[in-house]
């Protein structure tokens, strides 16, 4: 399940809606260059066909996340890190504090609040966190990192 606000969820309801109404001219521009002959040799067809593919990806990527979305409810308590709430942590050698919200990566940025995954290593860390918890992640250098978790807060938008 995918966590979204109203906003993205809308957003990403409105890019699949218009890569879906998009499907026609896709297949018109795909017959016209099949008509332009050898297809072996044909640029145009080719990259109108991997067009195609990449679109729909998408559109396929994009029925998933719609399909499974929790819309816009953030937990009433903050009990533990859980997506659609704000994390105040607290990096391993770091006095300052950063706030970033538990959420999915196509809910794109709220202000300074950066959005972070709870399937990337970070996240994966955070997710199930009581404030106090200290968490240990994977860098993608093969090390580690320590962070705390200082603060839980509901994402209030």
């Amino acid at each position: 399940m995918t966590w979204l606000t109203q906003d993205a969820f809308d957003r990403l309801k409105t890019e699949l809606d218009e890569l879906i109404a998009n499907r026609p001219v896709i297949a018109a521009e795909i017959n016209a260059r099949r008509e332009e002959g050898d297809l072996k040799e044909n640029g145009g067809y080719h990259a109108a066909r991997e067009e195609q593919g990449q679109q729909e990806a998408r559109i396929r990527q994009l029925q998933e996340l719609l399909r499974t979305a929790q819309v816009g409810t953030s937990p009433t308590s903050a009990e533990q890190a859980a997506p659609g709430t704000v994390l105040t942590i607290k990096y391993e050698d770091d006095d300052d504090t950063e706030k970033v919200l538990l959420g999915s990566r196509e809910e794109g940025s709220h202000g300074d609040l950066q959005v972070i995954s709870p399937n990337s290593p970070l996240g994966a860390a955070l997710l199930g966190a009581k404030k106090g918890e200290d968490r240990e992640y994977a860098l993608p250098d093969g090390g580690s990192m320590r962070v705390t978790l200082v603060d839980i807060q509901p994402f209030t938008g």
